[in-house]
């Protein structure tokens, strides 16, 4: 007998509760990577639901993303303070004896800037908000708000649908980078990295479902999803190399060689973009 799509949506769903509630432990302890583990499971359930919007009761669905987003926006302020921390660090370390002061305008800037946004979302999980999302998320890990008319629908069908309609949009805006403005271009790298987070998530929910060729593709655009991840770390960390040299005053000649390395960064993940998005033009 063919799989429903309700109930594999369903299982797709249940992974990715379980994934969330199991962080919060750990992210209340502040253990290695747990804002990380944390907002990444977060952003999968926000993605499954959008992608499948059409196997859920739509008000529902959507509230419940509405409450992810808010999750995920605040584990972003704590998890991207952490990574420009371990980046600075790193990227210090390649440049000899640095000033004290260098040092603790971009190391210990980003870590006092992760410390406060850690201690903001330890006082949310305790908050009611995130309380009643918990609920919401247990509660739907066995019964999920499904739609009564697609839920008994095959489901290979229609998470192909899904599939097919999430790589179609990436496309799109690949096809759609190149007429780009320079000024703009960073932002629409920005949301060709979204798009590809969003068809990795949506294929990885179908894999066991659709199969190899389904996993492959999700492979792939995780592959192209790193590559403009790296693209917009070094970027956002050129910024603010630039932004402390002018707000210390300090002689700005090693932040100009900071800035210039995180900019030759930029350009190496660039170089790979072509390459990693070229598997959305064949069919």
């Amino acid at each position: 007998m063919a799989r429903k799509a309700g109930k594999a949506v369903a299982a797709a769903l249940r992974e990715d509760i379980d994934r969330l509630l199991a962080a919060d432990p750990e992210v209340r302890a502040d253990a290695d990577d747990s804002v990380h583990q944390m907002r990444v499971a977060t952003r999968r359930l926000r993605s499954v639901l959008r992608s499948y919007r059409d196997l859920f009761d739509h008000r529902q669905a959507t509230a419940t993303v509405t409450e992810l987003k808010w999750l995920a926006d605040l584990l972003g302020a704590a998890r991207d303070a952490e990574v420009r921390a371990a980046r600075f660090e790193d990227l210090l370390a390649g440049h000899g004896a640095v000033p004290a002061e260098v040092t603790e305008a971009l190391v210990g800037a980003s870590r006092n800037a992760y410390a406060s946004a850690h201690a903001k979302v330890l006082t949310e999980l305790d908050g009611m908000r995130y309380r009643h999302l918990a609920e919401v998320l247990q509660a739907w890990r066995t019964d999920p708000p499904l739609a009564a008319d697609l839920a008994h629908e095959k489901a290979r069908r229609v998470f192909d649908k899904v599939v097919r309609r999430d790589r179609k949009r990436l496309r799109k805006l690949v096809f759609a980078e190149p007429t780009a403005a320079p000024a703009d271009r960073v932002e629409i790298l920005h949301d060709i990295r979204k798009g590809a987070k969003r068809l990795r998530y949506s294929c990885e929910a179908a894999g066991e479902v659709l199969g190899a060729d389904t996993t492959d593709l999700g492979t792939r655009a995780k592959r192209l999803q790193t590559v403009l991840g790296d693209h917009r770390d070094a970027v956002e960390s050129r910024e603010a190399i630039r932004a402390a040299a002018t707000a210390t005053g300090a002689d700005s000649t090693l932040y100009e060689l900071l800035a210039d390395a995180e900019e030759a960064a930029a350009g190496r993940s660039l170089a790979r973009y072509p390459a990693a998005a070229a598997f959305v033009s064949v069919k």
